[in-house]
């Protein structure tokens, strides 16, 4: 099988440009999104091969564009509604809470609302506070709209295609220190599974479960443990609305251990609910406590040392994989 050498922003790229020439109902809006290239050079080159009908530059009013791309949803069109980050989708929150994911039932069943938003999510760019949080936790806690994050190149090309193919809103999630990975991209590729969860890495001893920008530290601490001995299982969760039970429940019931990875901060994460899944499904399963590495209670800092201590890191898994194995119940 061939493969091509890919950024993550091209994959993400790659994957809007092929929707929309595939359907003319697909159209992207945002902030600069067209004549500047968007946030982090995303849709560079768009305006040029699609035009401004269909690359639409938007005022800087998050609720309003938010707004429009739900209108058009529900009038029959496929929108991309880009957000630059997550910390300013909250001024969005309005429309993806009260209307996008309430529609469906609040029309008694008459009106999906077919919408795709994506933004960028997560520290590590020395952005600051404003630009930096991890906040995917949050509207995973909202039922009507799905959450994706997206870990891979694979995945940043192929899970759009499935999203827009979702009758229900789908929020999208991409990792900001991901933009300028390179990976292989096969040619084969084709629309994922939007609720299953994907093992990385086969392991014994522990379960790392993780998701988007923290999935590759995941998998080099498990590079590091398996000098010490230690067999870690890398479970990217892929989806944090809905949740892939089953997957967690497998991966725990082979392993008997648990180190969840979540670049939220750990009161009310993402981090929380699994916890608490595990204890519901697999409690007599778990051979120690289930361990969680989160983000530092703090609003992000800019300064790259105070940014590095935040957020996690490869040792703070490897402190927590060791005492969750050295455990003895």
């Amino acid at each position: 099988m061939s493969a091509e050498t890919i950024t993550y922003r091209e994959a993400v790229r790659r994957a809007m440009c092929s929707a929309m020439s595939e359907d003319p109902r697909v159209f992207l809006m945002g902030e600069d999104v067209g004549a500047y290239g968007g946030c982090y050079a995303v849709s560079k080159g768009m305006l040029d091969e699609f035009g401004e009908q269909r690359v639409r530059d938007t005022p800087l009013s998050e609720s309003g564009f938010v707004g429009a791309g739900i209108g058009a949803a529900i009038g029959g069109m496929r929108p991309i509604v880009e957000i630059m980050t997550v910390n300013f989708s909250l001024l969005a929150l309005d429309q993806i809470v009260n209307t996008a994911a309430t529609f469906l039932h609040m029309s008694g069943g008459q009106f999906n609302v077919p919408v795709v938003i994506r933004m960028a999510t997560g520290g590590g760019k020395q952005l600051a506070a404003q630009h930096s949080h991890s906040l995917e936790g949050w509207y995973a806690h909202i039922p009507g709209i799905k959450v994706a994050v997206p870990a891979t190149i694979e995945d940043a090309r192929w899970m759009l295609a499935t999203a827009l193919e979702d009758p229900d809103p789908v929020l999208i999630f991409e990792h900001a220190a991901l933009y300028n990975m390179e990976g292989e991209l096969p040619e084969d590729g084709a629309p994922v599974d939007l609720e299953k969860a994907v093992v990385h890495r086969q392991g014994n001893d522990v379960s790392l479960i993780t998701y988007g920008g923290s999935l590759h530290k995941c998998l080099e601490a498990a590079d590091q443990l398996a000098e010490d001995g230690i067999s870690a299982e890398v479970v990217d969760l892929r989806m944090l609305r809905p949740l892939d039970t089953e997957a967690l429940v497998e991966t725990v019931t082979k392993t008997h251990r648990a180190v969840i990875v979540d670049e939220g901060w750990k009161t009310g994460s993402i981090s929380a609910e699994i916890t608490t899944r595990l204890v519901e499904e697999a409690f007599y399963e778990l051979d120690a406590p289930v361990a969680r590495v989160c983000t530092e209670e703090v609003p992000i800092p800019y300064a790259k040392h105070l940014e590095d201590a935040a957020i996690p890191q490869v040792p703070d898994i490897l402190d927590a994989v060791r005492k969750v194995v050295e455990h003895h119940v």
